[in-house]
């Protein structure tokens, strides 16, 4: 059963140019980017202390 709310994306997007939405659409994937590199730092940070933990024991 469809439902009868608005499309939220798509009245974003029309309210929008399109190098606005080309802005808006560059800048959430560098965000994604940053994000997800600093999960890796952090990951390989923390895997790194845990070896050293364990040696030390």
């Amino acid at each position: 059963m469809p439902s009868n709310l608005p499309n939220l994306r798509r009245l974003f997007v029309e309210a929008r140019t399109e190098a606005e939405e080309s802005a808006y659409s560059r800048n959430a994937f560098y965000n994604l980017v940053l994000f997800m590199s600093s999960v890796a730092v952090f990951s390989l940070a923390a895997q790194r202390m845990a070896k050293v933990a364990t040696a030390s024991q």
